[in-house]
Formats: structure tokens, C-alpha cells, sequence
């Protein structure tokens, strides 16, 4: 049987951040842990070793496979910052297009500092991406 890798922990997610070696991330991690705990309402949270989740959400695939996964969130990893938010909404790709410098992947969005990109479109993506995730899941 399926093993959910990824599991909300209670690691501190400030323990987490001051553990970034460089500090330019480290204040980026700060800002957007402010950011999406605003924009959400949620307290952020741990999930695995290295994302911040805010929020969670219960899925089930027509496949069987289920689990549980933050409404959106971040990783302030070495190489690059991934934004987590939910794919398969076409508002998404409208509000990529205008939020600065950034790549895809294929379900991460991947900056490399927060000077990069536009504040309130990130904003308006973590809302998109929270509203369509329990309209397709349920609250």
C-alpha cells in the first residue's frame, strides 16, 4: 500500500528557517511565512522536512490513491524558493503570467529571490489556489 511521504510534522517552523544558511533566504522565508499566514488565515506548519503548509486538504484520485497536503505553501531550498499552489486551474496560468520571474515545473512554481516578483499577484495566487482547491475537495 501507498505511503504518504510528505506528512504535516511538529517541527518549528522557525527553527526550520533560522537553519537557512544564507541569509538572504532566510529573509525571504520570513517574509513569505508573513505573507501566505495573512493571506491564508492558517498558522503555518511543517510538512516533511523542508515545506511550509498552510492549511490542509483531504484528496482522493479516481486511482484509490488519498491523502493529505497543505492548501499551498513554500520551500526556501538552496537552489531556488518553490511556491506551492494547486494546478489544474486556468486562473493560475493568468496570474503566473504576471507575477515576475519565476519557472514552472509541474506542480511548483520556482523563484529565486522575492525582489523577483509582484507581492500582490503572489497574494492573489495563494487566494486562487486556496478557493479552488475546496471548491474541488470541499472546505
Amino acid at each position: 500500500m501507498y505511503e504518504q511521504k510528505t506528512k504535516e510534522t511538529e517541527q518549528s517552523v522557525t527553527r526550520f528557517i533560522e537553519q537557512i544558511e544564507s541569509p538572504g533566504k532566510r529573509e525571504d522565508a520570513y517574509k513569505l511565512l508573513d505573507i501566505f499566514s495573512e493571506t491564508t488565515g492558517y498558522p503555518a506548519k511543517m510538512w516533511g522536512p523542508s515545506i511550509i503548509g498552510f492549511g490542509t486538504y483531504h484528496y482522493k484520485y479516481a486511482t484509490g490513491h488519498e491523502g493529505d497536503a497543505p492548501l499551498v505553501g513554500f520551500s526556501p531550498r538552496k537552489a531556488k524558493i518553490s511556491l506551492y499552489f494547486a494546478t489544474g486551474d486556468a486562473q493560475r496560468e493568468e496570474l503566473l503570467q504576471r507575477l515576475g520571474k519565476h519557472t514552472v515545473g509541474k506542480a511548483c512554481v520556482y523563484v529565486n529571490k522575492l525582489d523577483d516578483i509582484d507581492f500582490e499577484v503572489l497574494k492573489e495566487l495563494i487566494q486562487q489556489s486556496v478557493e479552488f482547491l475546496r471548491e474541488t475537495y470541499g472546505a
